[in-house]
């Protein structure tokens, strides 16, 4: 007989007391979490269902981030080097006294040469902010981390199609049905993709991944494509080359949306041969079909021909689709001349086009949304081709990786497949010109604010930032000869400049979130002897460095001064539509985050210490009339803080409440976001969804938000004009030219449609030597060197393999459980291996950033992070090999500087197991300590 008294059970106990809704920022994709407290502590992180980002999906990342906030390598007051550089010896001191250190040392090279200050800042998502500072300080030496890691995809897409993917778009997922992604970094955009993939495979659709390594996403693509590192680009034209000879290209799309129809100027020997003919307001000429006479491209009811030819007073000039096709048509571009050197079979290429064309042009439909275009022309329908695209750091990371983006997105053009239903759409603020951006600026005063913004996009070579005897202003060399398209810096060539005063010296390296002296820098055990070079007088070649971090990580114990950050659960943050924003395809969107818990140690938000420096130091912006400190902190900044009239950080919820974009300063701004879940959205009129570059009602819409000031339409740029007046100064046309070294360099990478050349390292180093290639990849888990301290996520990814695939394992006589030495010219590493089947035959990889210096991030010294970890780093070099001609060659992509870290070559051979990952470098003393043997933490209900 059952017993009628039953044992009660609390099936749902609560975890909390209270929820607090904010920003993740355990990642870049920066979805909405609501955190709950139990008793004024962390107890538990879920996503917020009603956020658009992630719409309550939350990943392991995001859900480790209580263990973020609780991490022992936090650090806890501002640190005072007492030991030598590298020593990690520390004291103590009080706030003050480092902000009054700090002014000591800043003040004076302000007042005589700001150049002095080189400020650059890693994946801090406030670059809108932290540029402000820069640029009111006077440097002209400021950037973030994009050129170490993506700005070939960033710039890429701009000067092609005016944005690029992720951040500035998104396919659109409710109604592609093929998706192919090129060398996507698996911790970028995760849950967003994650959840569109899982939209795209219910509905039946296809995903085809191109990627040397089949993992994450490629793991589930129904088709791997295991291309040879750096070849991405050949893979892409040759597939061009099969559409464009097939037919297969979308030519209405084309002659109306792209400068396809555009006439070029052939001249030959002349100052606009290869320029494109313009009327006199600066309008490019197409040739209209009804009239055969030139009319400029956006004239109503133009109908461009995209095989026309012209005669312009003797100068003969044909169309940018004709140069496009001739290149491409070539045999050069064919499957069966690139296979060899892709990887691929030329079988492969065929059917991959093939499927493109089948799926682009035969499954084509259409929206019953009437719109009306640029020209004033009324369409009732939008038609949509579902084939979307993604790529990002694979194909980006390589010298010939600007070129390669700009490839993919032609791709994309001819197949019509941008701004469709059904294919790649773009996210607010993009799409934008080229000419809606600033070019760089770089002029400096004593005691002056710069000229203008740090970064930019150049039109040409008047557009450069250098000094009136022509070499670079800037120290990293951003926007010179050497990289002149540099949109985001060069960040890994700053120390290495700084310490060769190479293009000058500099006074105080500051730096944010940069782990330069370990998994964010090339070289690395040289980056470390170069910050702790000394003179012959004894002192240190880079006289002074400021480090801000949250964490005790290796770059710690290379400054002189630890200015200690907060979490991101202890700060605010703006994710901003001036800086990097949260927007969907349909949306405008823009995010805060707030201190939902307060500081346990005596540390104070970056962003908030910038703002007291910059009233201390009396920079313009930061200081009123009178001179007292115009903001009490960062927060203070976010909400009263104007780019422009009306325009400020935030875009939500101005003016009384109730306005979107433009307004007049709300004090109760962040309260009013902190009710909203911390996340402002505005979504896109139905009229304006598509054909964002061409739509009046978009154009207008973006207008009325205070995107732009007025409507930007522009054509999709297949043929670069900026490039060719590069390729022009090295003919030697302008009154700026390049040095005579730069002149072969600059002819050939700045060809102004896409070319694909071997990585310039090929170039020099011996293939036969160093014939396999070597990668990194970013771990779906962690997100650059943050979680590699996290309790949690140490368990997925607490140590890592060189991963080897099975000929060159074989061949080699690799077992489990052995080690190998993985030679490069700069260097060698002896590391452990695993064997891995769906890899490139020719290529080896690991995990990025999991190997750890022993002493750094408060981890044991048998720690297997420190022992069985390791880093890919020691054997990539900030310069290239040397070609014998007694130069220092960046190891970059000679158009943006982009760092090319996946241009690596080693050899491997089985090596008898060290008792540790060599190479091992001496503990570094913490200034933390290190952490519990055990970690807990229990939720009492």
């Amino acid at each position: 007989m059952l017993n009628r008294s039953q044992p009660i059970v609390e099936t749902s106990p609560a975890v909390s007391d209270e929820i607090r809704k904010t920003t993740c920022y355990m990642c870049a994709c920066r979805c909405g979490i609501n955190v709950h407290l139990k008793d004024g502590k962390v107890a538990y992180i879920e996503g917020n269902r009603d956020h658009p980002v992630n719409k309550g999906v939350l990943c392991a990342k995001g859900a480790s981030g209580i263990m973020q906030v609780t991490a022992p390598s936090r650090l806890r007051k501002p640190l005072k080097r007492k030991g030598p550089r590298g020593s990690g010896e520390f004291e103590e001191i009080s706030w003050e006294e480092a902000l009054k250190t700090a002014v000591s040392w800043l003040e004076p090279i302000r007042r005589t040469a700001p150049e002095k200050l080189a400020f650059f800042t890693g994946r801090d998502q406030s670059q809108s902010f932290t540029s402000f500072w820069a640029q009111n300080f006077g440097t002209p030496n400021y950037a973030a981390h994009g050129g170490f890691c993506s700005v070939n995809m960033a710039a890429g897409g701009i000067y092609t199609i005016g944005g690029a993917f992720w951040e500035f778009g998104q396919p659109d997922w409710d109604r592609t049905k093929l998706f192919m992604l090129f060398g996507v970094a698996e911790d970028h955009d995760s849950n967003p993709i994650k959840m569109g993939l899982g939209k795209l495979k219910a509905r039946g659709g296809k995903v085809i991944g191109v990627n040397p390594v089949r993992s994450g996403y490629n793991a589930i693509a129904d088709e791997w494509i295991g291309i040879t590192p750096g070849t991405d680009g050949l893979f892409i034209l040759s597939l061009c080359h099969v559409l464009l000879k097939t037919g297969h290209i979308d030519l209405a799309y084309l002659a109306r949306l792209t400068n396809a129809p555009c006439l070029v100027i052939d001249n030959p020997g002349s100052d606009d041969h290869g320029l494109l003919l313009k009327d006199a307001d600066g309008k490019s000429l197409v040739i209209d079909r009804a009239s055969g006479k030139p009319a400029p491209f956006d004239q109503k009811g133009v109908r461009p021909d995209l095989g026309a030819e012209y005669d312009a007073d003797g100068v003969s000039c044909r169309t940018v689709f004709q140069h496009l096709a001739e290149r491409y048509l070539d045999d050069a571009y064919a499957p069966e001349t690139v296979a060899k050197t892709c990887g691929v079979p030329a079988g492969k290429i065929r059917a991959v086009a093939a499927e493109l064309a089948r799926v682009a042009f035969e499954e084509a439909f259409e929206i019953d949304q009437p719109w009306t275009d640029f020209r004033g022309e009324t369409h009732q329908t939008m038609p949509g081709r579902p084939v979307s695209f993604h790529a990002m750091r694979g194909v980006s990371a390589h010298s010939n990786g600007f070129q390669t983006c700009r490839a993919l997105h032609v791709l994309q053009i001819l197949l019509g497949t941008v701004e469709v239903p059904g294919g790649f759409r773009f996210k607010p603020p993009y799409p934008k010109p080229v000419t809606a951006h600033p070019t760089p600026h770089c002029k400096t005063q004593p005691d002056c604010p710069l000229d203008g913004p740090h970064l930019g996009f150049v039109r040409g070579p008047n557009d450069l930032a250098l000094k009136d005897d022509g070499t670079p202003a800037r120290i990293d060399k951003a926007f010179s000869w050497e990289n002149p398209m540099s949109a985001h810096g060069l960040m890994h060539m700053v120390i290495s400049n700084a310490h060769a005063g190479d293009p000058y010296k500099i006074d105080t390296l500051f730096l944010y979130m940069a782990n330069m002296s370990w998994n964010s820098s090339m070289n690395t055990r040289g980056v470390m002897e170069m910050l702790t070079d000394k003179d012959e007088n004894g002192d240190y070649v880079i006289p002074k460095i400021i480090y801000s971090d949250a964490y005790s990580s290796e770059m710690v114990a290379y400054a002189d001064l630890i200015l200690p950050d907060t979490t991101y659960l202890e700060r605010h943050d703006c994710i901003s539509l001036l800086d990097r924003p949260i927007c969907e395809a349909d949306a405008a969107a823009d995010a805060i985050r707030w201190p939902v818990i307060e500081p346990d140690r005596d540390v104070r938000g970056f962003q908030s210490v910038l703002v007291d420096l910059g009233a201390r130091l009396g920079l313009p912006g930061f200081v009123n009339e009178d001179g007292s400190a115009k903001y009490a902190d960062y927060a203070d900044y976010i909400v009263n803080h104007e780019r422009r009239p009306g325009i400020g950080p935030l875009a939500g919820f101005r003016g009384n409440g109730d306005q979107a974009g433009r307004g007049e300063v709300n004090p109760a701004q962040l309260d009013r976001y902190i009710e909203n879940g911390s996340f402002f959205v505005e979504h896109i009129p139905e009229e304006a969804a598509f054909y964002k570059p061409w739509n009046a009602a978009y154009q207008d819409w973006a207008v009325n938000l205070g995107l732009f000031d007025s409507p930007q339409p522009y054509l999709f740029e297949i043929y670069s004009e900026p490039m060719r007046r590069f390729q022009l100064a090295a003919e030697g046309h302008g009154d700026r030219q390049p040095p005579d070294r730069l002149r072969g360099q600059i002819k050939e990478a700045f060809d102004p449609l896409p070319v694909w050349y071997p990585p310039l390292s090929d170039t020099i180093a011996d293939p036969d030597t160093y014939p396999v290639h070597a990668l990194t990849q970013r771990p779906m888990a962690m997100y650059h060197s943050w979680g590699s301290q996290n309790a949690w996520l140490r368990q997925i990814h607490g140590r890592n393999p060189l991963y080897v695939p099975t000929r060159i394992w074989e061949e080699n006589g690799f077992s489990e459980g052995d080690w190998a030495k993985v030679t490069s010219p700069h260097g060698e590493i002896v590391v452990p291996v695993a064997h891995m089947a769906a890899l490139n035959e020719n290529t080896v990889w690991t995990w990025n950033a999991i190997g750890k210096r022993k002493g750094a991030w408060a981890l044991d010294g048998d720690a297997p992070e420190a022992t069985k970890g390791f880093l890919l780093n020691h054997l990539i070099h900030e310069l290239l090999p040397p070609k014998g001609d007694g130069l220092r060659w960046s190891n970059s992509d000679p158009v943006t500087g982009q760092a090319a870290w996946f241009d690596l070559r080693v050899r491997i051979e089985r090596a008898e197991p060290p008792p540790e990952s060599q190479p091992a470098f001496d503990p570094i003393k913490s200034p933390v300590g290190t952490g519990p043997d055990t970690v807990r933490q229990q939720v009492r209900s």
